[in-house]
């Protein structure tokens, strides 16, 4: 099946299972996809791109580096990203290259990062001799190196950014390495958008962050450090909202970071997006009977069905106190607890205006009982 065809599919499988929810998406290209499948299923989507991908064309660099390729009728190529792919053989068709690069990558022993790029190859009427099985440019090293590469010539697609410690291991074992960027990534204008989502998800506002690319996290988390709010992401990122990756590669810098983000076993948008629902529904919905019927905590909606036709959406303050309630299955919870648990409250009247708050809000007040010289506990 297709990615298309398999975010489709995935789509119909779980609708509105999202409710409640709010995902941030970080990717530029293919976040459509994204933002679609999410919001099909119920969910708020945000959307701040962290880096985007820039087509070099036109690029004076480009149109030289692929006159250097042909020029030097390479053993192996190696193809990174079927995206470079077609922007690369687009571009040297603009030049009246075509047929010459094509030409020349058929006679070279063609290696691929995984099968995303291989597609790209078989699509321009090319074949691959082989790609490692996770899908890692180190892995495709590795397969180069175990082969004689002294006085060897590689030509080696760069995605997006030039790769010295992979180029430096070909190198190191004899090779000469013409590298061509048929991409590259750059910087939003602006970073108004990006720190939006970056506070978006301190204050807890967001229950999932996703990422498409490693250069995207790093962007991310470069942002973040810059405008002093790398600590207090961090920390919601390691307790509150989860991160999802489309790959090992891009969970690369999350684990760097200190973070385990969730990883589709296998590396496509449409794993990632189910991934995240089976997420979202089995570990971030709440259930409790209680003494006015059941309630269902998603995200940051309320369900109280006895009582009111609609959800009730909560500010993260008062939501992080009913959950704490929730899972304390009716058990008294002390003002000491609870100021110990919320970051919200940093004093006894702050916590007392916490519990007002929740209580205006929830359709039935009585849902949290005060217990005189005790604290406060869910009416089970």
């Amino acid at each position: 099946m297709s990615e298309p065809a398999a975010v489709a599919s995935a789509m119909q499988v779980l609708p509105q299972s999202l409710a409640g929810f709010r995902i941030g998406i970080t990717s530029d290209r293919r976040s459509e996809e994204l933002i679609t499948a999410f919001a099909r299923r119920g969910a708020e989507v945000m959307h701040a791109p962290a880096l985007r991908i820039a087509p070099l064309t036109e690029s004076v660099t480009l149109h030289r580096d692929t006159r250097r390729v042909i020029g030097a009728l390479p053993d192996f190529a190696v193809i990174t990203t079927a995206y470079g792919m077609r922007r690369w053989m687009e571009a040297a068709d603009a030049y009246g290259l075509g047929p010459d690069l094509h030409q020349v990558l058929a006679a070279a022993a063609i290696l691929v990062r995984g099968s995303k790029a291989r597609g790209a190859v078989r699509a321009a009427g090319l074949d691959d001799v082989g790609s490692p099985e996770d899908e890692r440019t180190a892995s495709v090293v590795d397969l180069l190196l175990a082969r004689n590469l002294s006085g060897r010539t590689v030509a080696f697609q760069l995605h997006g950014m030039l790769d010295h410690q992979q180029i430096g291991r070909l190198e190191r074992a004899g090779a000469r390495v013409l590298t061509v960027m048929p991409y590259t990534w750059a910087r939003p204008a602006e970073d108004s958008a990006l720190l939006r989502m970056i506070e978006a998800a301190i204050d807890r506002q967001l229950d999932v962050l996703t990422f498409t690319a490693a250069p995207a996290v790093e962007a991310f988390l470069a942002v973040a450090q810059q405008y002093g709010r790398l600590d207090p992401l961090l920390e919601a990122l390691r307790t509150d909202v989860a991160t999802a990756v489309v790959g090992k590669v891009t969970a690369g810098p999350l684990h760097e970071a200190g973070l385990q983000p969730l990883i589709p076993a296998r590396w496509r948008l449409g794993a990632m997006i189910r991934l995240v629902c089976e997420h979202l529904e089995q570990q971030q919905v709440l259930r409790i009977r209680t003494r006015w019927g059941p309630v269902e905590i998603r995200g940051a909606q309320v369900y109280l069905v006895d009582h009111a036709p609609d959800p009730v959406r909560l500010a993260p303050g008062p939501m992080a106190l009913l959950r704490e309630l929730v899972d304390a299955q009716g058990a008294v919870l002390s003002r000491g607890h609870l100021l110990e648990a919320l970051r919200q409250c940093e004093s006894e009247h702050a916590l007392e205006m916490l519990v007002w708050r929740l209580r205006q809000q929830l359709p039935v007040p009585e849902l949290v009982a005060t217990v005189v010289k005790r604290g406060y506990r869910l009416a089970v």
